[in-house]
Parts: C-alpha cells; sequence; structure tokens
C-alpha cells in the first residue's frame, strides 16, 4: 500500500502545488484566512471528502471526513502567514509589498501537505478494503498560538485515535523532545494626567508601573528554572513627554517545557504587575489571551514517521534549486565554505528540546499524536524570516511538501492496519499523561479574537 500512497500522491501533485503555489501568492493572517480555507475546501470535497467550513464556530476552520468505524486519524492543517514578511522568489531579501504579509513559516504549505497525505491515505483504505476515518482539520491562527485551542474548547480532536502533523524546515528531522508551552497576556495600567513639569506630584504614571513590572520581570528571570522563557513588548506608553502617563500597557508571552512550570512562571509574572500598580498608586488590568500546552511526542508515531522515511524517496533537488538556496544562505553570518545547501537528507530521531512553541501541543495532550519535520527551505534559513518565504513559494518547498505527505500518509497507514501499534501509541500515551486530563487553557473569559 505505500506505492499506492506514493504514487496516488505524486498523480496529485500538480493540484497539491497549485494549491500551495495561490496560497503563497495570496497570504493571509491568521483568523482571515479566507481564499485559502475556500480553495482548501474546494479541493477535499472534489477528493470525496464531506468538509464543514466554519467548523466549531469559527469561519476559517474546516472539518472534511472520509470513510467510516475506528480507528480514526486526524490531520492538523495550517494555512495562516506573517506580518512584515512579503518577499518575492529571489536568493536575497526583496518584499513584494513594502511591509507586507507572507508565509515567512512555510504554512502556505503545511496544510496542502496534509491534504495530500489525507489523499493518499484515502486511497490506500479504499484498495485495502481496510476500516477507518480519516478527518482534515484545517486550523486557523496557529502564528497566534491559540487556533487549536479554541477548536479544542469546542469539541475538537476528541473523536480521533492518533493525529499527525507537519512543519516546513530548514531539515529533514524529528524530535522527541519538547516544545514550549505559552501564556500569553495583556497587562494594562491606568493612572491619572498631569502636567509633568507644573505638577508631577499630581499624576500618576501608567509607564511608570510598566517599567516597575518588567525591571521585577528582569530580577525574577534569577530565579526560575533554565527553560523558562519571559518576553514582552510596550503596546502603549502615553502620548508625550510632558504629560503624565494616564495608561500604558504590556504584552507578553511566558513560555516554559511543561504546563506547570508555564503557569508558575505566569503568576509570578503577575505578581511583578501587582506589586508595580500598588507602589505607582495606579489600576491594573489583566487580559488574559490563552495559553497552550507544550508538545507531547509519541514515539511509536515516531517510529512510524522513521518506518516511512525509509520507504519515500528523498527529493531530487536540480543543481538550479541548490544554487538558489546557496544564495540564501550566503546572506546570513553562520555560511561558511561547505555549507550545505538544503538538509534534506534523513535524520535519525532526535531528543532536543525546542524553545520555540506550537498550539499542536494541545493536540498531543487531547490524543497520541506527532509532528514531521521535512526540509522545504535553505539550510540556514531561519524560521519567521524572509529567506523561508523565499523558499516555501519556490519548487525547493514544493518539493519538500510531497514528500511530508508521503511520509505521513504511509505513517498514518501502518498506525491504522497495525492494531497492536496503535494500542502501544495509545498505553505510551496514557503513561506520558499519567493520570492528568487536559483542560483547555483558553478559559470561556478569553472571547473568539476575530470578534
Amino acid at each position: 500500500m505505500e506505492k499506492t500512497i506514493i504514487k496516488v500522491i505524486d498523480d496529485h501533485a500538480d493540484e497539491l502545488i497549485d494549491l500551495a503555489t495561490k496560497i503563497w501568492e495570496n497570504p493571509e493572517m491568521g483568523w482571515t484566512e479566507v481564499k485559502a480555507v475556500a480553495w482548501t475546501a474546494e479541493a477535499l470535497k472534489n477528493n470525496g471528502f464531506d468538509v464543514e467550513v466554519g467548523a466549531y464556530g469559527m469561519p476559517t476552520c474546516i472539518r472534511a471526513v472520509w470513510g467510516s468505524g475506528k480507528p480514526v486519524v486526524g490531520f492538523a492543517a495550517e494555512y495562516d502567514c506573517l506580518p512584515g514578511l512579503s518577499q518575492d522568489l529571489v536568493p536575497y531579501q526583496k518584499p513584494i509589498v513594502e511591509g507586507g504579509i507572507g508565509h515567512g513559516c512555510g504554512h502556505n504549505l503545511l496544510g496542502v501537505g496534509c491534504l495530500g497525505a489525507c489523499i493518499g491515505l484515502k486511497a490506500a483504505l479504499e484498495e485495502a478494503g481496510a476500516e477507518g476515518t480519516v478527518i482534515f482539520y484545517g486550523c486557523p491562527a496557529e502564528e497566534q498560538l491559540t487556533g487549536k485551542g479554541f477548536m479544542a474548547r469546542a469539541g475538537a480532536f476528541k473523536e480521533c485515535d492518533f493525529t499527525y502533523a507537519w512543519h516546513p524546515s530548514n531539515s529533514s528531522h524529528e524530535t522527541l523532545g519538547t516544545f514550549t508551552g505559552v501564556e500569553g497576556v495583556i497587562f494594562e495600567f491606568s493612572g491619572r494626567t498631569s502636567h509633568a513639569a507644573g505638577a508631577p506630584h499630581m499624576g500618576r504614571s501608567a509607564l511608570d508601573a510598566a517599567q516597575l513590572m518588567n525591571i521585577g520581570t528582569e530580577f525574577l528571570r534569577e530565579h526560575v528554572t533554565d527553560d523558562v522563557r519571559m518576553h514582552y513588548i510596550y503596546l502603549d506608553g502615553g502620548l508625550a513627554p510632558n504629560i503624565v502617563p494616564e495608561h500604558a500597557s504590556v504584552k507578553y508571552f511566558i513560555r516554559a517545557l511543561s504546563r506547570k512550570a508555564t503557569v508558575d512562571a505566569y503568576q509570578r509574572v503577575v505578581k511583578c504587575a501587582e506589586g508595580a500598580a500598588h507602589m505607582t498608586d495606579t489600576e491594573l488590568k489583566i487580559i488574559s489571551l490563552g495559553g497552550i500546552y507544550p508538545t507531547l511526542p509519541n514515539h511509536v508515531l515516531a517510529q512510524a514517521v522513521q518506518d516511512a522515511r525509509a520507504i519515500v524517496p528523498l527529493e531530487d533537488f536540480t543543481d538550479e534549486e541548490k544554487k538558489y538556496a546557496d544564495e540564501i544562505n550566503q546572506k546570513f553570518p553562520q555560511y561558511k565554505e561547505g555549507t550545505l545547501p538544503l538538509d534534506y537528507e534523513d535524520q535519525t530521531l532526535l531528543n532536543n528540546d525546542v524553545f520555540g512553541s506550537t498550539d499542536y501541543g494541545d493536540v498531543e495532550h487531547i490524543c497520541p499524536g506527532f509532528m514531521v519535520s521535512e526540509c522545504t527551505e535553505a539550510s540556514l534559513a531561519p524560521g519567521h524570516s524572509w529567506a523561508v518565504t523565499a523558499c516555501v513559494g519556490h519548487s525547493i518547498g514544493m518539493k519538500g511538501m510531497i514528500r511530508a505527505a508521503k511520509i505521513m500518509g504511509i505513517a498514518a497507514f501502518d498506525i491504522m492496519t497495525h492494531p497492536e501499534k496503535l494500542a502501544a501509541a495509545k498505553a505510551e500515551f496514557e503513561k506520558s499523561m499519567n493520570g492528568e486530563v487536559y483542560e483547555c487553557p483558553i478559559s470561556d473569559a478569553v472571547e473568539w479574537p476575530y470578534k
């Protein structure tokens, strides 16, 4: 059946590449992925899936289903872009729209790769006469880090026996390490205006409060575990230097490698904010943006991916494509003679922690899951950069996407048709959860962002 999956995905390659290219050419920010959703939904319908657009009460969410009965596999797809990363298909920084949006994380490939996996898997299950259900989840706003959390809050993913996802990368590898969890929050301080020179004693500076809070956070860094990350920006801090600022606000992301450590660090940052408000006689409002879990990679599902890698041929990158990637690499200080232009040879399973984050971690705490990484860009391309945008709209990215689709399709078929492997994946999941139950970190108080 592996040959069937490979052949069917190859037969649909032009269709998949056309879709990924259209999404790249028409980037859309999270919660506004209207075109990407319409095109993806149409492709799913054309390939025999029952499609619901607007699933879970979210306009740019898709739930598409084929098949019946157990086991149920879900694929977590994405299609949103990033601000400021508009880029032409050239090996140097050249925005198509100055300051415009672009696919600097490769999500134009991500959702379409999951679509390809679903098409290939469907064909193999049909040919084998095997029972099972394939679900494509079109997940909005991953870059806001809460799209899948909002879906989970509405009941998504609980129907699955296991899930797969993937992410474009500058190498072909997987890790059994952990991506950090996150809490997002805005702290708003309200004070009292006054003339900053003539009557400073009459004012209560909200900016002072924000600054003192951030100073407290800086001192806090010494007293948290090494895995904790706390970063912030000022959203506003006053109107003019001669007016005591009546309002100031800061936005925080707080991360750690466990949900417990994330929540603990968040609560301590809240105390810094409360203390700053007391010190400055200002009022504090805390606006939760919701959070995400760290990832929980499943070893059984990971091994199925590694086995699939041995079956799926490597990308046949041309000399022209390697030259393009090498020219991109030369733009970065890490470049040296002999740097691989494209790091696409399969690596063994790694076990390194990653201090970025993905809301797929929530899914992995609902049922067994694993995320694939496949080479789609120059080896030195940093995540969230113009260099990624320049590759994921290029044939380099498209070839990586097609291979990722084959790997996920074959791995999913392996698990679905070997009950003992699925049982082992579930047993590992239960052991990893250690009796804990997923509690959505997005409370009912956090409103839908698009409202």
